[in-house]
This record gives C-alpha cells, structure tokens and sequence, in this order.
C-alpha cells in the first residue's frame, strides 16, 4: 500500500467514530457511501461494508488473528510492499493519533490495483482507553496522483518524527559523536544522567566527562572502532555528573557508515549501572571483611600478648573496614579511657583526644557512634578542630565489651567524610567482639597465672598468720592447723589434726557447735561470732570467730574454713571503755542542763535527768527524733516541726548551729524558751555519726528583758512627754516673742526638737537594739517636719531600704530637718507647681541621703560662713564621718555616710 496525503480531507471523523466498535445493522452499512472497516484495540477486524470488500477485492475472516489492521490482499509504500504493522490503522492504534486524507495503493488477489484515499479514527471507550479504530476509504478516481502539490511523504515525515520522539525518551543516554569524539547530538535522558543540559554538552568529548583511571581504555577501543576493525564495542566506565559526583555507565559504541564504509559518526547507547557497581562493590567489600576477619581470627589463635592482639586487631580494621588509620582506647585502673594502639596517629592528636568516650563506663548494651562528617559535626569545636588538624573527616567509635562491662573502644578514621553502612557496622561489632574475647582470653590466662601464684601466697600467708586459722569437714574433724593456732590454742599440728573442734570448746559452750556447723551445712558464713575457747593448759581465751563454707567445684558445701582471732586486749579495752561511758553519763546527769544525744539519723539515744524535766516527759530512745521537747515553736509562736529544728539541721548539714532560739511546750501546755547548741559528731573518716545537744533555758532571762522592755517604754515615754513640752514652750514663746529674729531662732528650735523627737519614736519602737529601719526613720521624720511647714509645701519621698546603727539617728534627722526647711525656704517659688523630693539609697552598705527641690541651688562656699544652718549640716556630718554636696542642676544636696558612726 503506497501511501500519501491528498488535498482531500473530511471534515470531521467524530460522526463515524460514534458509530463505535459494535457492529452496525447491515443495512446501515450497506448504505454508507463509503467503504469501512472497525479494528479493536489488538488490531482483530470487528466488521466493515460491502463497499470495503470491493475495494479490497475479497472478504477478511472477522475476529481472526492472522488477518489484522487491513483486509487488502497486499499492502505497497514507495514501490515496496510493507507488512500490516506497518499500516495507518497499526499507526493509529499505537499513538492514537486520527489520520486523515492519506492516500495509498492496494493490491487485489486477482492482482488489480486501486488508489484509495484513507481516514482513520481512534475510538476510546469511557475511561479514555483506546479500545480500537475505524476506517473509512474510497476510490481514488483517476488512479495515482502526480500533481505537484501532492504530500506523499508526509506520513513519513510523522514516522520519523515519531522516531525522534522515541530517541528522545528512550530510556537509556544516547549520544552522536564525531571521529574527534566530540558531542554532536544528545538525548534528554543523557542530560538528565549527568546533570548537563544539552548545551552544555554539545561540543564537549565523551572524554572530558570520563574520569582519568577510565579514559586510556575508552580512547583505545574508539580509536580501533574509527579505523574499521569493529563496527561496535561496549566498555563500562564512570562518567562525571555535573554536581561532582559520578555515575557508572554500560557504553556501547555503534559506527554509522556511508556507502562506501567510511565512518560517519558513532552512536553511543549508555545505560546507568551505578546500581548495579554498587552492589557489586558492596559483595566485593563484604567478601573482603568476611577474609578480613577469618585472617583476625586466625592471628588470634596464636596471639600471646596484648601487644600482639592490639597488632591484629588494628590490621583487621584498616583492613575489613576500608580505613586508613585505626586505635585501640582500653580504660585503665584509674577509669580512664587511654590509648593502647594506634596506628599513624600524632602524640598531639592522642593527647587532646585521650579520655573522652561517648559512653558511661556502666552502659550494659553500647551502641556503635559514627561521625560521617566531622566538619558538620555538633562536636564541641575544639575537639572537632583537633580531629580536623589530624586530616580526619570521619570517624567511627565501637565499644569493646569485655566480660559484659565496657572496655574500651576502637577507632576507624577515615581521610574523607565517609558514610558508614549497616554492614560496616556489622563487621566492626563482629572485630570488637573478637577483640574482647582474645583480651579477655589473656586476663584469663594472666587471671590464672596470677590464682596459682596468690595460692602459693596465700598458702605462706596462712602459715605465717598470726590468726589461728584452722579447716574442718561436715563433722568437725580438723583437717589443717596453722602456726598462728599452735601459738594461740597450745596445740602442735600432729596433735589437733585429725581431732575433732570440739576439744576447744568449754563445756558450757558446747551447743555452739552443731549450730555453726548448720549455717555452714547451709552455705552461710558466720561473721565476727565472738566467743571464749579453751588453751591446751585449761585457761579460758577471747576469740572473734570468722567460718566460711568451703565448697568442691560443683558448689557443695564440704567443710569450713575457720579464722580464729585473739581478743582478749580488745575486750579488756571495752570494759575499760564501758567504764568511761559509765563515768561520762554521770558527769552528763550531774550537768544542770537539759543534754541528750542522737544516732546519725536523728534517733534519741541518751537524754539526762535534767532533760526529762525540762520536756515535762521522759523520751523514749530508739524511736524519738531529732528532739526530747513534746512540741517545738519558734519565738513569734509559729509551729516548728521537729524534722526542721536546729539539731536536725545540725545532722543534716554536718555543722553546728549557734545563734537560734526556740520555744518548747510540754505536755501540760506550760512553754519554754530556750537556745540549743546542737553539735554534730564524726567518726574518723569525718562521717557524721551522731550530735549531742544542750537545751540553755531562757525563761529567766526573757523575763529580765521584758522587765527591760518594760522600763525603756517608761523611760520613752517620759522622754517623748518633756520633748513635747519643751516643742510646746518653745511653740508659746515664738507667738509671744516681739522680736522676728527671736520668732525664727526659735521657730528652728522648734523645728529640731520636731525632728529629734520622730527619730525618738522610731528608735524606741524597733525590736532591735542597736539598729533601726532607714525606711521607718525616714517617713517618720519627713512627715513630722511636713507637719511644721506651711501646708501648700508639698514633701515626697521614696522608699529606702537597709538598716542604720542607732548612734546616727539624732544627727541625720538633725541634718534632714535643716535641709527640708532650707528647701521650703528657698527652693520653693510656685507652691502648685514645686515640691520637695527626698530619697535615702543603699549602694554596698553605703547610703546616700539626697534632698531636692526646684529652686535655683547656691553655693556652699559662698554661704558657709552666713548660714548657722549649714554651719550645722556640716559639723553634724564631721561626727558621721560623712560626706556634704551640694548641686545646681539640679538643685540637690547629698550627704553620703555609712551605716554606723565612722563606717
């Protein structure tokens, strides 16, 4: 079927392709003026028209497979014939693309032919699926075309722009290259497996992009394919990729050649296989750590030193895990993690790095940690500064267990940063336990050696003891008596061997044996039993006794072994001892304090007679705590536990506590004050094991201070009374004076006594007696000097803090009342818009006292001889050791001092 595009073409296809694919009426189609045929999906003949069969020249079988896309007899294109895949209708069902006004010629079985124009459309079923094609065709009239503007090689053209798109995205790079093996033509696919745009690549040879160990190879073998000794050759290799990376190609290479053999140009297919090289890779390191560790642990076998399996080991690894540079860190005595082998690392390197592990030495199951890249590492950045020097980028730590407790660690570094797999891992857990097994192999080997020479030790040890030392069986029978028994018990070695235990024992301890022999039967030990046994000459003897059960290798218990100790001195000392305690606890009855002393953990343990009456009970030792008192209060009345009282505190902290104060009530509700000396008590290694303490009872002297308290508050008050009258006769005798000098003189009289008087009440109302608030002080004395200023003066001030020593009240509020009137005087000129700020600050036990006002200042020196006021202020301030300025901008004057006269 020859086939070309007519000028001719239908309107539309989509009537004919609603007709669908089920086979129309016979009449319908025998009424068609065209002829038409219906192929579904696989290319099968569904039906068509009589005008078809004419055409066509026979009837195709419908349905059948060996008759598809076409009924014709034969099918030409150009002159040639092409098979039935190669048709319009296979066209259409592959792309799914309508064909429209193409023109070919068919061959009839009695070997006419016609020209037929062809319309093809696809039909799609609901989905969108193609589920086949129909054909519409006629007769050409007039036979071929020869017309000039005839397109027969417009369906060529789509053919091969169909095959560009195929070489587009074909699933594999494809390249053109010239002799020069310069880029001439690119696929997608090929830009998309180098990171390259097409641009980028054309003009660029294939070596260029091949990495330097693959070119010789590459280059060789298209140097042969140029000269014609093969048409095509294939070579994996690794191509650069445009991020840096590479990938591993599978090339081949095909000649495309003109008629006469020359070479054109090749073709290259190349197929991504960095998957595939990886795997490989992988199988080959894998095989690599398998042989790695089969030659490890066959070195082992032989190893007789540490040195020797540190060797093996630090092979092993460089060699199973593909590093160049490995150590061994192992902890020593003092638990510290130190180098034990090393391989190609510097002493600075070691020392920097030495100790730092990143586990705790009691981790039960430590897990490998690798660092893939030290550089982007959250390591601090000294360290990862260190490991960078080295020339480390990764690194790998992997515990060494040893006897299931943490070791020690081995390292594997690596020059780049370096990914660390699973099967990596694997293998370095697989070293590390071998590892851990050969060193605990040889502590074995050292642990035996060392059994057999502390056997030998200890064998000489018992026999030159100073302790008896004697082994009995089940039945008491001694089996073996030492030098330090014949010292102690009389007895020679041939007389007591062979003999039973019970010859040392006196005849009213005898029962002590079956029982010891019973906890030994059962496996216990018996510790410190101290008893008397007696000598070969009949005299009685203190011994402490230690027997342990003395078991056969599968853990029976088959005698004991028995350590008898000479205590007479110790027990003389006890009695010596008791007696001392026995004279301390009458000298501490005889004290007319209340004494009592606890345990460690706050349990009564002694109390004296005094005690008992001064708790109003008796305590009951061993389960009373921390204090003899019933109940315990501090002295504003608030409820103290006994957990938080001074002597549980003293045991608590391990220190004394002085200075405190308490009240305790006793059963009957009558209280006590007291202050107790609560004392703690240390063993020889400074352990607190206990505290005394001493409860001082207060109630005479609370009742002298209240007696005190008592006569201060008469004596305040008949103060504050003369102070007031005298304020009131100076008051009367400044309204009655006729002289305003007289009036003033005495108006600042008045003023001052004002002043002394608040700094009266508030040193009498404080608790304390040697200090008072400043904050008290300060309100107390402003607002009595406001009260003797004109009311449209306004005076504010802020708050202070701290406490003054009573010897400097007098004189600042002296200086405070001459500043204040001076500020009403002078510092005052629109009442309603002016006021007077006063501030009393605390600076490291330093105060500051500022007065400031809106007024225009003055000079100290200019007014120091004319005023008697601040002749005042400043000699007030000699007797306070305190500093006088004064200030402009603003109006200010400070006085600084301390907190007590001459601080």
């Amino acid at each position: 079927m020859n086939i070309q595009q007519t000028a001719v073409d239908l309107d539309s296809l989509e009537p004919l392709a609603a007709l669908g694919l089920q086979s129309p009426s016979p009449a319908f189609l025998a009424q068609l003026p065209i002829a038409i045929h219906a192929c579904d999906a696989e290319g099968r003949i569904l039906w068509f028209n009589s005008r078809a069969a004419d055409l066509w020249g026979r009837a195709p079988r419908v349905g059948d497979n060996s008759e598809l896309f076409c009924g014709s007899y034969k099918l030409f294109l150009d002159g040639r014939p092409i098979s039935r895949e190669q048709t319009p209708m296979a066209e259409v069902l592959r792309t799914g693309t309508p064909v429209r006004g193409l023109e070919g010629r068919l061959e009839r079985p009695d070997g006419s032919h016609v020209w037929a124009t062809i319309h093809i459309a696809p039909v799609f079923d609901e989905d969108g699926v193609l589920a086949g094609a129909i054909n519409c065709f006629h007769e050409r009239i007039g036979g071929r075309p020869e017309m000039s503007d005839a397109r027969s090689d417009d369906w060529v053209q789509a053919r091969d722009e169909r095959l560009a798109a195929t070489y587009e995205h074909v699933g594999a790079g494809i390249v053109e290259i010239d002799r020069d093996g310069r880029m001439l033509r690119v696929n997608q696919q090929l830009c998309r497996l180098t990171g390259y745009t097409a641009s980028e690549l054309l003009g660029r040879t294939i070596f260029e992009e091949t990495l330097p160990d693959d070119i010789a190879e590459d280059r060789a073998q298209f140097s042969r394919q140029i000269a014609g000794e093969f048409d095509r050759y294939s070579i994996e290799k690794r191509i650069y990729r445009k991020d840096g990376g590479h990938i591993w190609a599978a090339v081949t290479s095909s000649s495309i050649r003109d008629a006469a053999g020359q070479f054109l140009y090749a073709v290259r297919v190349q197929h991504d296989i960095t998957d595939r090289k990886r795997a490989e890779q992988a199988l080959a390191r894998r095989m690599e750590e398998q042989a790695a560790l089969f030659a490890f642990s066959e070195r082992l076998q032989h190893c007789q030193s540490a040195e020797q399996v540190h060797q093996a080991a630090l092979d092993a690894i460089t060699r199973a895990l593909g590093c160049t540079r490995a150590s061994i860190l192992l902890y020593d005595q003092a638990e510290v993690m130190r180098f034990a082998a090393w391989h190609d690392l510097s002493e600075a390197y070691r020392k920097a790095v030495e100790g730092h592990s990143p586990w705790d030495r009691n981790e039960t199951r430590p897990a490998p940690v690798c660092i893939e890249d030290v550089a982007r590492s959250d390591l601090p950045d000294d360290l990862k500064q260190t490991i960078l020097n080295e020339g480390i980028q990764a690194a790998a730590f992997t515990p060494i267990v040893q006897d299931g407790r943490l070791a020690g660690k081995f390292m594997a570094y690596h020059g780049e940063p370096h990914h660390f797999t699973p099967s990596e891992l694997d293998t370095a857990l697989t070293l590390a336990r071998l590892l851990g097994f050969a060193l605990a192999r040889l502590a074995g080997d050292e642990a035996r050696r060392l059994a057999e020479r502390d056997a030998q030790q200890l064998a000489a040890i018992v026999e030159s003891s100073a302790d008896a030392i004697v082994s009995k069986n089940l039945d008491g029978i001694i089996q073996t008596w030492n030098d330090g028994a014949r010292r102690l018990f009389g007895y020679s070695r041939d007389e007591a061997v062979g003999r039973s235990i019970a010859m040392l024992i006196p005849s009213d301890r005898q029962d002590e044996e079956p029982h010891i022999l019973a906890k030994i039967k059962a496996g216990e030990r018996v510790d410190h039993f101290e008893t008397v046994r007696r000598r070969k000459d009949g005299s009685l003897v203190d011994i402490s006794l230690t027997i342990s059960p003395i078991r056969d290798r599968m853990g029976r218990v088959i005698g004991a072994s028995k350590i008898a100790r000479d205590i007479t001195e110790r027990k003389l000392s006890e009695r010596r001892l008791q007696e001392s305690e026995q004279r301390l606890q009458e000298l501490l009855d005889a004290i007319p304090a209340a004494i009592y002393t606890t345990d460690a953990d706050g349990k009564i343990t002694y109390f004296n007679q005094t005690a008992v009456e001064f708790a109003g009970r008796t305590p009951s030792l061993g389960s009373d705590e921390w204090c003899v008192t019933w109940k315990l209060y501090l002295p504003d009345g608030t409820p103290l536990p006994h957990e938080q009282c001074p002597m549980a505190i003293a045991l608590k902290e391990g220190r004394p506590v002085r200075g405190v104060e308490a009240v305790a009530e006793r059963p009957d509700g009558t209280r006590v004050p007291f202050i107790p000396f609560p004392t703690p008590l240390f063993d020889a290694s400074g352990r607190v094991t206990g505290a005394i303490n001493m409860l001082v009872d207060l109630s005479e002297r609370k009742q002298a201070e209240t007696q005190q308290r008592l006569l201060l508050n008469e004596l305040n008050h008949r103060t504050k009374n003369n102070m007031q009258m005298l304020q009131g006769l100076l008051y009367t005798a400044a309204r009655s004076a006729r002289s305003e000098e007289a009036r003033r003189v005495l108006d600042d009289a008045c003023s001052r006594i004002a002043a002394m008087a608040a700094a009266q009440r508030v040193l009498y109302g404080t608790t304390d007696a040697t200090s008072f608030a400043a904050d008290e002080f300060l309100s107390a004395v402003v607002e009595t000097i406001q009260q003797t200023l004109p009311a449209r003066i306004k005076i504010t001030h802020t708050q202070a803090t701290g406490a003054l020593s009573n010897d400097i009240a007098m004189p600042l509020a002296l200086i405070l009342n001459e500043l204040l009137t001076n500020a009403a005087k002078h510092g005052i000129s629109d009442p309603a818009a002016d006021s007077i700020r006063v501030s009393l600050v605390e600076h490291d036990g330093q105060f500051e006292l500022h007065v400031e006002d809106d007024g225009p200042g003055f000079d100290l020196n200019a007014v120091r001889q004319t005023s008697s006021g601040l002749r005042l202020i400043l000699g007030l301030a000699r007797q306070l050791h305190a500093e006088f300025t004064v200030s402009r901008s603003p109006s200010r004057a400070t006085l600084r001092f301390g907190a007590s006269r001459g601080a």
